[in-house]
């Protein structure tokens, strides 16, 4: 079983939606988290409010900030170099808004309990649930559209690619050059694509999809093309010549 679980978590103007995150995180998983990480990236509304009413209640949540909105992988990029410092075997990238299901951060633990994955992602289209959680139709065939294009491109066979609710363990965190990669939010497919390159092992587990109103702020058309480019650059050998030099260091 893993030790050391720190939940990572970006937040942009999450004021409304942040508490509600923390609060339906189960005992089962309160249990196994050593810490959580929140980054406020330049939140204009009353998050900074918001995290100090839960540093209250979770003694363990630091809370750190860019001063401006630096973008979705920017945050992630704090996070990950934070919890590789500060020594975690497992980060759980849950967002702020909602969309994820903090309920189930024991199952998606377990590939790591059992030495099955390096890397897991909760995914909305492996249970098919995803038209059913009110995934709007066209996010749903782009979703598949990009997904069949990115299979053929890289070589896997995955669900889907374009979860946020990622999972890493130490040795993904330390075999990934992670500083070089997008500071948007095709950092996870970033993500993945050096996973692949490394030979890590990368596993799915089906979450429910929930669209509830939340706020996104991810332009479907940018991030579509976006997606396109990585394939593009993958193709073209951009990301071989990223991890050239780069050698994991894990404790």
């Amino acid at each position: 079983m893993v030790n050391d679980v720190f939940v990572l978590m970006p937040a942009y103007n999450a004021a409304s939606t942040i508490e509600k995150v923390f609060a339906r995180i189960p005992a089962a998983a309160r249990e196994r988290i050593r810490r959580y990480v929140v980054v406020n990236d330049g939140s204009t509304d009353d998050t900074e409010a918001a995290l100090a009413r839960l540093r209250a209640q979770f003694p363990s949540l630091v809370t750190l900030a860019h001063p401006v909105n630096r973008g979705y992988g920017a945050a992630e990029k704090t996070l990950l170099a934070y919890a590789m410092e500060q020594g975690a075997d497992a980060g759980i990238v849950l967002h702020s808004d909602g969309q994820y299901s903090p309920e189930l951060i024991p199952d998606l633990l377990r590939p790591f309990d059992e030495d099955s994955a390096d890397m897991v992602q909760g995914s909305r289209m492996l249970g098919g649930s995803a038209l059913k959680g009110r995934m709007p139709l066209y996010k749903f065939v782009a979703n598949k559209v990009l997904t069949a294009i990115e299979n053929w491109a890289f070589g896997l066979d995955l669900a889907e690619y374009h979860s946020g609710y990622m999972l890493y363990s130490r040795k993904a965190m330390a075999s990934i050059p992670f500083p070089k990669l997008s500071d948007s939010f095709d950092f996870d497919l970033e993500m993945i694509v050096m996973a692949r390159i490394k030979n890590l092992r990368i596993k799915e587990i089906a979450i429910p999809t929930i669209y509830a109103g939340e706020v996104s702020h991810l332009k479907p058309i940018q991030y579509g093309l976006r997606v396109l480019g990585i394939v593009a650059n993958y193709k073209r050998g951009k990301y071989d010549r990223l991890t050239a030099g780069h050698t994991a260091t894990v404790c």
